[in-house]
């Protein structure tokens, strides 16, 4: 009995895991379109709140990577003598299980950790940096500058602190930054 417990475990396990990677194939993987920052609300990803690309120990990945370690282990364990008790061959496949699991989790977090670094630059280090206005701004409204940081050039959307007219071509200073709108001032 223990014996087809493990057969189904590594099966479900398998199945989902070739089902996800034929659906991700066929369909693109994950929707990006109002997705929650960090990994929340990615599939791939798991839930997290953490506000930082990765993986959550409960995401389907890692959670098909218990079950089918589980499976496999307890058919592997039920095979040998000293090991063939569901009572010992268990707890032993959970501890592995729970091994392959966390050495797949530690695996893809160092992985997203790595590829999945931001491209924006950094809001802190803009103070002071000095942009072009490519779209005019007018007297109390929004224009857009550009501004290049590490090499990269990047455009925002920006007013001027005092609420003048600044002409497109001007060279401004960036002076703060709320939330995506850049506030500026002439250079």
């Amino acid at each position: 009995m223990a014996f087809l417990i493990y057969l189904f475990c590594l099966t479900v396990g398998l199945v989902f895991t070739l089902i996800s990677a034929v659906m991700g194939h066929l369909f693109g993987g994950a929707d990006h379109d109002g997705d929650v920052a960090g990994s929340g609300g990615e599939a791939e990803a798991g839930i997290d709140g953490s506000d930082m690309p990765g993986i959550s120990a409960f995401s389907p990945t890692i959670l098909s990577s218990f079950v089918t370690a589980f499976g496999g282990f307890g058919i592997i364990f039920s095979q040998f003598e000293g090991t063939k008790s569901p009572w010992i061959s268990a707890p032993l496949s959970v501890a592995c299980a729970f091994g392959i699991a966390g050495g797949m989790l530690a695996l893809l977090r160092q992985f997203f950790k790595k590829t999945q670094s931001s491209s924006e630059s950094h809001v802190a280090s803009l103070m002071g940096q000095i942009a072009t206005v490519i779209t005019p701004i007018p007297e109390n409204g929004v224009g857009e500058i550009a501004y290049v940081q590490a090499g990269t050039r990047y455009t925002a959307p920006a007013r001027t602190e005092n609420g003048t007219t600044v002409a497109n071509g001007q060279p401004v200073r960036i002076s703060r930054v709320v939330g995506t709108q850049y506030y500026v001032v002439p250079a």
